[in-house]
């Protein structure tokens, strides 16, 4: 549906939000929902005792498969839908399985066969208040406020981005 083109690749590079080490820390600050992007990162939460509100992981990290640890503390009774998404793209799938995650009543974990990496941007789309957190290489983890600044940001980027996009708002309902 949707792909990133090569030059609008360096505007991902920056974090959207402040960077945290400490998941406790990043949870304090954070609003609720929160919508986790990465296997690492909710399995972060995960240990702080926080179950997000949707985890959406893909089994990798850094491109590599996740360790045992992460894996053990991910594969549990929550609620689990499924979308494929190729890399460095927003398949339809995975676009209808994160909307239909945020608007479901408990936990929902979206298992992606494929890349979940530009997930932060529907997901912030889709949340009216409330928070996305996604890993930052290197660094921690990334926590974004849903504020209109942000959401602004998130359609601004997706509006370049290659496919049609009008088709993908209106999938997400915006």
């Amino acid at each position: 549906m949707l792909a990133l083109p090569p030059e609008l690749r360096s505007e991902f590079k920056e974090p959207f939000g402040p960077v945290f080490s400490d998941a406790e820390s990043l949870l304090s600050a954070a609003g609720r929902p929160i919508v986790a992007v990465g296997d690492v990162v909710t399995y972060h939460l995960r240990e702080a005792g926080h179950e997000p509100h949707v985890a959406v992981v893909d089994g990798r990290t850094e491109r590599e498969a996740v360790d045992d640890s992460v894996r053990r503390v991910l594969d549990d009774d929550t609620r689990r839908v499924e979308a494929t998404n190729p890399p460095a793209s927003l398949s339809e799938s995975l676009l209808d399985a994160l909307a239909a995650a945020v608007d479901a009543d408990g936990p929902v974990v979206v298992d992606v066969d494929g890349e979940e990496d530009l997930a932060t941007l529907p997901a912030l789309l889709l949340l009216d208040g409330g928070s996305v957190v996604y890993g930052q290489p290197g660094e921690g983890m990334v926590l974004v406020a849903a504020t209109p600044a942000t959401r602004e940001r998130a359609r601004s980027l997706l509006e370049r981005f290659d496919g049609d996009v009008d088709a993908a708002f209106a999938r997400l309902g915006v």
